[in-house]
């Protein structure tokens, strides 16, 4: 099985998306201390509620001026006892219970930054995929390629195979002449030595006692 048939489907678009709002979940959860590192000592911002209550002074006896919105962004003043004295986008200073406020932006704050960062990084996933898809075909033409080259070369060590295998046996067959023609060329210097020496044996032995014979009658015909 090929790998274009796995290894795009690890970074799909419903993978691009779920990992998307896995990681706007990440971030909501992650962004507040990241936030806060980056905020004045003095900033604060309301709770996330509906609305608080604000007063003229620090207790609860003092009467309530007005309300502050959920996640507006406040400066913090001073403290006193449970209470905050704050100010606010207007200006003006109240007080306002301690923990109603929070050292972190609230989440009407944040979430379009966090949806711009999910946005950046979907935007970045899927320039991954579309590289990935690239280099993932680059890589399956390649391994193609040499597939087709692999194919050639032992298409070639095969016919290779069968011209040494022919070649062994003309081989054989050619030592198997040559022993036979050794053996006839051994026979033949064999009769032929065999000759020389009988012509050898007639001319020192046969020869003079012949001639000998011939000489005695010669010698009684005189």
């Amino acid at each position: 099985m090929s790998l274009s048939r796995h290894f795009p489907a690890c970074v799909s678009s419903l993978q691009t998306r779920a990992l998307a709002a896995f990681l706007l979940g990440g971030l909501l959860a992650a962004g507040a201390p990241a936030q806060a590192e980056e905020t004045a000592s003095s900033a604060r911002w309301v709770s996330d509620g509906l609305t608080t209550y604000v007063r003229s002074g620090p207790t609860d006896g003092y009467r309530i001026v007005g309300t502050l919105a959920s996640g507006e962004k406040v400066e913090l003043v001073s403290t006193q006892g449970d209470y905050s004295q704050v100010r606010g986008e207007s200006g003006k200073t109240v007080w306002i219970p301690s923990r109603y406020l929070q050292e972190v932006p609230g989440q009407a704050e944040r979430l379009p930054q966090l949806e711009r960062k999910v946005a950046e990084l979907t935007a970045e996933l899927e320039g991954i995929n579309d590289s990935w898809k690239t280099r993932v075909q680059g890589m399956q033409e390649t391994l193609d390629s040499r597939k087709t080259l692999i194919d050639e070369l032992q298409a070639a060590r095969t016919a290779l195979d069968a011209e040494l295998t022919q070649a062994r046996s003309e081989l054989r067959e050619v030592q198997a002449q040559l022993g036979d023609e050794n053996k006839q060329v051994l026979m033949r210097y064999m009769i032929y030595g065999g000759s020389i020496a009988g012509a050898g044996l007639f001319a020192g032995l046969i020869l003079p006692t012949m001639l000998r014979v011939r000489r005695k009658r010669n010698d009684q015909w005189i």
